[in-house]
């Protein structure tokens, strides 16, 4: 008898001591396989999709920790159908359970929101906005979330500059910091497409470069010429000359003092007192002006080799600049080209 009731207890505690096993595994595989890479992948649920291509998907894309968890918690609450088809939006924070119930519930669908290059980052709140993406007032605090600058080792007050402009698919109601998030991320990886050393420059050099591209970004109409004009700001900057740029003053009027763009510039404009001011204060502004896509980033990293010193509009229409050295040829052009 006592033998009996030493096997019924053992296999008693075998059992629980299995349990307990089978139960810390499932937690284990259902936990998130990060704490704190929250980057967005867009994961693509194509119509009739089996549940394990799905889970498998999800496993390659190291988002889930076992493909069998996914696939056994769809079996056993009946879900194995309902897998919605569609775009979704997952990160490595979210636990099995979790993904599980977006891809059934269809509670996460993407929708493409573009921000064009050169904006700043009041029109992409607006623009996020519009789209119901995310709110306004949380975008633009979130731009200056402290957390998030030191969070990308960036050397300014602000992202903007950092937001690349690109098109983007989005779940509506996401929340901002986030969305900022992810595209700060996105510009780093175009960045590393451009300029793979600027991992070894430092936070300031990378920052003063793409404060020259929203510049740049905001001055060039014609692809070819970008370059060329980025390096009219730099040899402006190694001569300790004013960089005089039209864009910076329309930036304090339509950004600082939300006044509506201006068609021209008067001297009352170009003598606004502002540390934005090219024109009164030597050196480049405090923060990026706008947020540059790839064309005035190339150009403020590889700026064109020349001695130029000035530029002005000579064809409204296509765009083109005439550059030059001397204070009197660019006076002779603007003379010649603005009476035009």
């Amino acid at each position: 008898m006592k033998t009996i009731m030493k096997i019924v207890i053992a296999i008693i505690f075998v059992f629980i001591v299995f349990l307990f096993v089978s139960v810390g595994v499932l937690y284990y595989y259902n936990l998130p396989v990060s704490i704190s890479d929250d980057e967005i992948f867009i994961v693509e649920i194509e119509k009739g999709q089996t549940l394990r291509s799905i889970s498998e998907k999800l496993k390659e894309n190291d988002l889930i920790r076992s493909d069998f968890l996914m696939v056994t918690i769809s079996k056993i609450m009946g879900t194995e159908q309902k897998m919605k088809s569609g775009q979704y939006s997952i990160n490595r924070t979210m636990d099995t359970m979790e993904i599980h119930k977006m891809i059934v519930s269809g509670a996460a669908l993407l929708y493409k929101v573009t921000i064009p290059e050169g904006v700043t980052v009041s029109k992409i709140a607006s623009i996020l906005e519009a789209a119901k993406i995310t709110d306004s007032e949380n975008f633009l605090n979130a731009v200056v979330n402290n957390d998030l600058i030191k969070k990308f080792n960036i050397a300014s007050s602000s992202l903007e500059g950092y937001l690349f402009p690109d098109s983007y698919m989005f779940p509506q109601n996401y929340p901002a910091v986030k969305v900022v998030s992810y595209m700060v991320s996105n510009f780093f990886k175009k960045l590393a497409v451009i300029y793979p050393e600027y991992a070894n420059i430092s936070s300031e050099d990378i920052n003063n470069h793409v404060k020259v591209a929203s510049i740049v970004e905001r001055e060039y109409r014609v692809e070819d010429e970008a370059p060329i004009i980025a390096s009219v700001f730099f040899n402006r900057l190694n001569i300790r000359m004013h960089l005089g740029s039209c864009a910076t003053v329309e930036y304090i009027i339509t950004e600082i003092l939300k006044k509506p763009h201006p068609e021209y510039l008067t001297y009352d404009d170009i003598g606004i007192e502002s540390e934005y001011n090219t024109y009164l204060r030597y050196g480049l502004p405090p923060t990026p002006i706008s947020n540059p896509g790839k064309v005035a980033l190339s150009a403020a990293f590889y700026p064109a080799n020349t001695n130029y010193l000035y530029f002005v509009l000579k064809d409204k229409n296509s765009g083109e600049h005439f550059f030059s050295t001397r204070l009197s040829e660019h006076n002779n052009a603007k003379f010649l080209y603005l009476k035009n």
